[in-house]
């Protein structure tokens, strides 16, 4: 039982942990910080929180736990801010979709502090945000990835990976480095690729005509070109690395892809396509996951 848990960031992520939490009766107050006011009422009136805090201080004083949903590119403001005024029992978590930066920054601000940061990532996003966004049952089937650090008390990283198990997410615990390797794979470059086709379709000379006429097969690929910008901004930043190496793997891709359509090598297409569909068959199938 969480008597009082803070959100900081208050939108789809963070939103729909507290509402899920309270569902389950394991939290008794929820108290949101954020820096739109406006989207604060929203999660007030829709009962995603309880209060509106006046400050990360005064908010922090009494919790219990903390969940910080903001961009990554906010962590290391948030977690100076939070070093002087953090609860010696309270727990830390985050929902950051990169590690090592996190944790980096969490090392930074909070100093001897860190053994209280549980770091996390529940993979469950959506092109939507703010508050209006929570729901319940987002994270039931999802999986959520822990990344702890050798610090951390063995009953914080249990605690943490209870809660997000009451809201049904699948647990797994991974290295830092592995996870940013791996998302920068099937999460940040997806991203990057949606985000680009749309820009490069919208900035091209009557770019109106394309879009009157695009149905489904651009809509499907182009769906999480959705998302929040600033967010996937700070998400590529702090991932450069591993994602740079993504991208010149897609790079080279499509060069041997086009080389096969400069050719006309239909048989060689068709293997490439037909690869390509049995793996994303066998994904949904949950074969990977055996």
């Amino acid at each position: 039982m969480i008597k009082h848990l803070v959100i900081v960031g208050v939108g789809l992520i963070g939103g729909s942990f507290a509402l899920d939490l309270k569902r389950q009766g394991l939290v008794e107050r929820v108290t949101g910080i954020g820096r739109s006011r406006a989207n604060l009422e929203t999660a007030l009136q829709l009962g995603v929180i309880d209060v509106i805090g006046r400050n990360l201080a005064s908010a922090a004083a009494n919790a219990d736990l903390i969940m910080l949903a903001v961009p990554v590119g906010a962590m290391p403001a948030v977690f100076t801010e939070l070093a002087p005024v953090l609860p010696p029992n309270c727990i830390v978590t985050d929902a950051g979709s990169t590690k090592q930066d996190v944790i980096a920054a969490a090392r930074a601000g909070l100093g001897e502090r860190v053994a209280q940061f549980v770091p996390g990532h529940p993979i469950a996003g959506a092109e939507t945000n703010g508050a209006a966004a929570a729901r319940i049952g987002l994270y039931v089937d999802k999986p959520l990835i822990l990344t702890p650090l050798p610090e951390n008390r063995a009953a914080d990283v249990r605690l943490v990976e209870s809660l997000w198990g009451a809201c049904g997410a699948r647990l797994a615990r991974m290295e830092a480095l592995l996870h940013d390797q791996v998302f920068a794979a099937v999460s940040h470059l997806p991203h990057l690729l949606a985000f680009a086709l749309m820009d490069e379709l919208a900035s091209r000379p009557h770019a109106e005509i394309y879009f009157r006429y695009a149905g489904a097969g651009l809509r499907d690929a182009t769906r999480i070109a959705g998302s929040h910008p600033e967010m996937w901004r700070d998400i590529t930043l702090a991932n450069r690395e591993p994602l740079l190496d993504e991208l010149d793997a897609m790079v080279e891709k499509l060069k041997s892809v086009r080389e096969l359509v400069a050719t006309r090598d239909g048989a060689a297409l068709e293997e490439v396509f037909a690869r390509a569909r049995q793996a994303r068959e066998s994904w949904l199938q949950g074969k990977f996951n055996e």
